[in-house]
């Protein structure tokens, strides 16, 4: 799925006009949209009295008052009472907009207000029980002004829950920023056609888990195009909602080796191996130094090993040797390397070699996840990543966090974290890898130049092992999907996030380990992202209902 800016949205809408879809529908698709999430979300049986639309006198208006005008018709028998109050005169208000305020008057069931000061917004405000926010939507340019900044002010002394149409009224569609003081609160966000950058990069709402929603409303696929080279990460997530083929078997759904561990460090790539089984993969083995393998092997008896000579602790670069090198990947398709690794005695050497020389019983270099220590060992020496992956004609993963991004750019984590989108681009393609840099919307930046950006995850991932089950989590989408690296890779990321949205609302942000979003996974892949009433879940997935 496309992120647009506000610009292209624009040309959507335009284009959408000249292939012959009259402004009219994608009008009346809009607020119809927004009245059915409303209905669903805060049906009125739940959520009873008073719901106020407020309405700008521009487009986001007149999407909000065709949203009043079907909302006041399915509520016309529960007792609830809409009110659509428009911030404004309704003289100034042109062409579409003025038809919709002209329908939204004669719509019985409905009362229409027209606002001219604070004193008549307040009154309107008073009692509501639920807030529908269609002032200003993509096309504004902050800061809000007038009666409309008066209203953020009213509206934040107003308990009742607010759903914002397109965007809350004061957000800069274009906007990178996480969070913005100057714009409506909301707890539920409805989009039409495309998410905009300020959806997926900024934090809506003020519930963790708040929904954000996109709505077709009619434009055709053509008419939906943009340069940035962004799109949501969410959409890939349909690989794995595909049903296995029932003569299906273990060989057909990957063989990835993980490679990690140290003295000390054996959970790491025990968590990375239990999530990579749990992600699908058909079968996994673990190659640990020999002085941790039975802790890591006490994960899962599914799980097999391999021992590996190790100095100081730590694997030994004689497990690099071609010998040792060839009976380690026999029948593997898939290599993640780093998790508990460590830095001691050769292992960064080891690491560098099993990146550079990993292949196939055909000689072709096997697609590999570079993670955590495996990643350190190339600080500096990106260049030979460079070599592994263009010349090599390799697939190599890295999912670096911002410190560890810094050490391989040779950078400061406040460089990393001053352009991550533009930072990620130019190393993916530079180096021919797809990167994964992860935090708040965590990217996956391919060798192409496409960014995708991902919108699950939350702050109780803040711990250690999360990025080692990322890692399992990748490795085994890798293996199951290998002729579409991109989206098993998004997939993957997703996926990840979401089983932590889920395990977090089982218990508390403080109290969730690495391995509850492992316990959680079966739940993110069972959880759609599009739902039957055309909505398509960029955030607040975990609200949408998965089959028990």
């Amino acid at each position: 799925m496309k992120i647009l800016t506000a610009a292209e949205m624009a040309d959507a809408d335009r284009r959408s006009v000249e292939a012959g879809v009259l402004i009219e529908d994608l009008m009346e698709q809009a607020g119809s949209a927004v009245a059915r999430f409303v209905a669903r979300q805060y049906p009125a049986a739940h959520v009873p009295g008073k719901c106020v639309v407020l309405c700008g006198k521009g487009n986001n208006g007149r999407d909000g008052l065709v949203a009043a005008r079907h909302l006041a018709q399915m509520d016309r028998l529960s007792g609830r009472q809409v009110v659509a109050g428009l911030l404004g005169s309704s003289a100034d208000m042109k062409d579409a907009a003025a038809l919709a305020w002209q329908a939204a008057c004669a719509c019985e069931g409905l009362e229409t207000r027209e606002i001219a000061d604070e004193a008549s917004l307040r009154e309107l405000l008073t009692g509501a029980s639920l807030v529908i926010d269609a002032l200003v939507g993509t096309g504004f340019k902050p800061p809000l002004r007038g009666l409309a900044a008066v209203a953020k002010k009213v509206l934040d002394l107003v308990s009742a829950p607010v759903v914002a149409v397109d965007l809350p009224s004061g957000w800069d569609a274009d906007s990178v920023g996480q969070t913005s003081d100057s714009a409506f609160r909301a707890n539920a966000v409805v989009t039409f056609t495309a998410p905009k950058r300020a959806h997926l990069f900024g934090q809506l709402t003020e519930q963790t888990f708040g929904p954000v929603v996109v709505a077709g409303i009619g434009s055709p696929a053509s008419a939906v195009q943009s340069a940035t080279g962004l799109t949501w990460a969410g959409a890939s997530k349909c690989i794995a909602e595909r049903p296995r083929d029932v003569n299906g078997n273990k060989g057909r759904f990957g063989h990835v080796l993980l490679i990690g561990g140290a003295w000390g460090k054996s959970g790491a790539p025990a968590m990375a191996s239990l999530a990579a089984m749990r992600a699908g993969a058909g079968l996994v083995t673990a190659a640990v130094p020999a002085s941790v393998l039975p802790l890591v092997a006490a994960i899962a008896p599914e799980l097999m090993c391999a021992p590996l000579a190790e100095v100081d602790g730590a694997a030994a670069l004689s497990n690099a040797s071609e010998a040792s090198r060839t009976k380690l990947l026999k029948g593997i398709q898939v290599l993640a390397i780093g998790p508990g690794l460590g830095t001691e005695g050769e292992a960064s050497d080891f690491a560098r070699a099993m990146v550079a020389e990993a292949c196939d019983a055909d000689g072709k270099g096997l697609p590999t996840v570079i993670d955590a220590d495996a990643l350190n060992a190339f600080a500096g020496r990106s260049d030979l990543l460079k070599t592994a992956a263009k010349d090599g004609d390799r697939v190599l993963v890295l999912t670096p966090h911002p410190g560890e991004m810094a050490r391989l750019a040779g950078l400061t984590i406040k460089q990393v974290e001053a352009d991550r989108v533009g930072l990620a681009r130019r190393f993916a393609t530079e180096h021919g890898v797809t990167l994964v840099l992860k935090g708040w919307r965590t990217l996956v930046a391919h060798p192409d130049g496409r960014v995708a950006v991902n919108t699950t995850g939350n702050p109780s991932m803040a711990k250690g092992g999360s990025g080692d089950i990322l890692t399992g989590i990748g490795a085994a989408m890798l293996g199951q999907y290998p002729a579409d690296v991109a989206a098993a890779v998004e997939a993957a990321v997703f996926l990840h996030g979401l089983a932590g949205d889920f395990a977090v609302r089982a218990q508390d942000e403080h109290t969730v380990l690495a391995t509850d979003t492992v316990d959680h996974l079966w739940q993110a892949f069972r959880a759609r992202v599009a739902d039957a009433d055309g909505f398509t879940w960029i955030a607040g997935t975990v609200l949408n209902a998965a089959r028990s």
